[in-house]
C-alpha cells in the first residue's frame, strides 16, 4: 500500500481506488490442456473473478476463474501458459469498490475518444497511434439488457448503403440481422460496405478469431479510412487464447451499449458469431462440461442470447429519442450447412437473416446475397404499401427465374408458353445487374427503391 501511495505522489495515474485493499495468495495445483487448477481460492472467489498468475519465469499472467471442482478453482488464462507449473502463486486482488459486483466481469473505461482506434479486447490501443485516455466511464463487460418492457422500440428505417440489402431485407435502427454465409464468398468486404455506407453515428466492429494476416487488408482496403473515422475496431486474431475471443465480442459489445446511452445510432458487426461460440466451447469443456450438440456444450446456448439481446433499443431518455444499436452478426455455416447448431440457435434469436450464397459467388455476382432466401421481419412494418409491393412483385420475377434458369440455359425453354415466365425471363437479368454493386459504391435506399420502380415499370410489371 506504501508503494502504491508513493506512485500517487510521483504523479503518476494510479488512484486509491485502484489499489488493492487485500491480496488472497493461493497456488496451482495443476495444469491440464487450458486450464489451470488453483488451491486457496475457494470461499472468497467466484465465477468470473480474475486472478494473476505468476510464471517460474517471474511473469504475471492474467486469468479468469471458470468454473469450480471441490474446493478447487479453475482457471483460464488470457495469455499463454509457458512457464506456469504446480506451485506457481496465484493472486487474487480486493480493491476498495466491491469486487462482488462486478464478479461477473471486469469492466472497461471507456470514452469518445475510442471513435477510430483499433484495439484488443482489453481496451488496449493495437494500432500504433497515441495512448488511449485513461479517463472515462468505467462499463460492465457482462452488462444485462435492457429491460424488455422498458425499453424502446425500433427506430426509423436505417440506410444500409447495399441494394440487396435495402430492398430485399430492409433493415430499422436496433434490429439484429445474421449474415450467413460460408468461408470465401465475400463476407469480410461486405462488412466493409456496410461499416462505410451506413448511414449510422458509430460503427463498432468486432473481429473475432480473424485471420491474423487478413486484419491489416480488411482495415485498409475493405474498411478503408473513410469506414475506420466513424469506427471502432475489436481485434482478437484465431492464434488468441479462447478467452480473448470471447472477450472480443464482450469488449465490442460493452463499447456499442456506452455510445448507444448517449443516445447515438450505433451499428454492430461482429464477424463472426461463430468464432466466438467456438471460443465458448473451449472454455466450457475445459471447465469439465460434458460435450452435447456437435460438441458444443449446454452453456454455449445459454450464453448466445445473453450477448445477442444486449442488441437492440436502449431505454427510453428524456431529452432525445433513445439509443439505438442496429446489430449485423456474422455466421460461419460449415461445410455450408445452415442447420448446424450455432446457426439454427442464431436464426431464432435474431430479427431476420441474410444468406449469402456460394453458386452466386460463383457466378461473379457479388454481393453474393441470396434474396430469395434472406428476410427481415420488420421490412413490412417499415416500408410503405407501394414499396412492399415492389418487392413482391420483384420477389416473384426472380423465384421464377430460378425455377426456370436451369431449362433457359439447356435451350429446351419456348417463349410464348408461359406469360409469367416470359416476363422473368425480360426482367430478371436487369434485377440482376440491379443486385450487383461494386465495393466502393454507395447507394442510398431511396435510389435503390427508385432503381426497382423504374425496371418494373419500363417492363409493365406494374403501371
Amino acid at each position: 500500500m506504501i508503494a502504491g501511495l508513493r506512485a500517487i505522489i510521483d504523479g503518476t495515474h494510479v488512484s486509491l481506488e485502484d489499489l488493492p485493499i487485500a491480496t488472497l495468495e493461493g497456488r496451482i495445483a495443476g495444469v491440464i490442456g487450458l486450464s489451470v487448477t488453483l488451491e486457496g481460492m475457494s470461499h472468497f472467489t467466484g465465477i468470473g473473478d480474475r486472478v494473476a498468475l505468476l510464471g517460474l519465469d517471474g511473469r504475471s499472467t492474467d486469468a479468469e476463474i471458470i468454473g469450480f471442482r471441490g474446493e478447487r478453482a479453475i482457471a483460464m488464462p488470457f495469455g499463454p501458459l509457458d512457464g506456469l507449473g504446480a506451485g506457481c502463486r496465484a493472486l487474487f486482488h480486493i480493491h476498495a469498490t466491491n469486487h462482488r459486483q462486478l464478479k461477473t466481469g471486469a469492466t472497461l473505461t471507456l470514452n469518445d475518444g475510442l471513435i477510430g482506434r483499433v484495439i484488443d479486447p482489453m481496451g488496449r490501443p493495437i494500432d500504433g497511434k497515441a495512448p488511449l485516455s485513461p479517463k472515462g466511464i468505467d462499463c460492465n463487460l457482462r452488462a444485462k439488457p435492457p429491460e424488455a418492457a422498458l425499453r424502446a422500440r425500433l427506430g426509423p428505417r436505417l440506410t444500409l448503403g447495399v441494394s440487396a440489402l435495402d430492398l430485399f431485407a430492409t433493415c430499422r435502427q436496433g434490429q439484429r440481422l445474421g449474415l450467413f454465409a460460408g468461408s470465401g464468398v465475400g463476407k469480410s468486404t461486405l462488412m466493409g460496405m456496410l461499416a462505410r455506407n451506413s448511414d449510422c453515428d458509430v460503427a463498432v466492429i468486432a473481429l473475432v478469431g480473424e485471420r491474423g494476416r487478413e486484419v491489416r487488408e480488411f482495415l485498409e482496403d475493405d474498411l478503408g479510412p473513410e469506414g475506420l473515422a466513424k469506427a471502432v475496431v475489436v481485434v482478437a486474431t484465431s492464434d488468441s487464447p479462447p478467452l480473448m475471443r470471447r472477450e472480443a465480442a464482450y469488449t465490442a459489445t460493452t463499447i456499442a451499449e456506452y455510445f448507444r446511452d448517449q443516445g447515438k445510432s450505433v451499428l454492430i458487426l461482429m464477424d463472426s458469431v461463430t468464432r466466438f461460440c467456438h471460443a465458448l466451447r473451449e472454455i466450457g469443456l475445459s471447465s469439465g462440461e460434458p460435450p452435447a450438440t456437435r460438441g458444443y456444450p449446454p452453456s454455449v446456448f445459454a450464453e448466445l442470447p445473453r450477448l445477442l439481446e444486449r442488441a437492440g433499443p436502449g431505454l427510453p431518455l428524456k431529452d432525445k429519442p433513445a439509443g439505438q444499436i442496429t446489430a449485423i452478426y456474422s455466421v460461419l455455416v460449415e461445410g455450408d450447412d445452415h442447420n448446424e447448431p450455432v446457426a439454427d440457435a442464431v436464426r431464432g434469436i435474431l430479427d431476420g437473416h441474410v444468406v449469402m450464397d456460394r453458386r452466386i459467388a460463383e457466378s461473379g455476382r457479388y454481393p453474393a446475397i441470396n434474396v430469395l432466401r434472406s428476410l427481415s421481419r420488420t421490412a413490412s412494418g417499415c416500408n410503405s404499401p407501394d414499396e412492399n409491393h415492389l418487392i413482391q412483385e420483384a420477389r416473384a420475377i426472380l423465384a421464377i427465374w430460378e425455377d426456370i434458369q436451369d431449362v433457359v440455359q439447356l435451350g429446351a425453354y419456348r417463349e410464348g408458353n408461359d406469360a409469367r415466365s416470359d416476363m422473368a425471363l425480360r426482367v430478371a437479368p436487369q434485377l440482376e445487374i440491379l443486385l450487383r454493386q461494386a465495393r466502393s459504391e454507395d447507394r442510398s435506399l431511396k435510389d435503390s427503391f427508385l432503381a426497382l420502380r423504374n425496371i418494373l415499370v419500363s417492363q409493365g410489371v406494374i403501371s
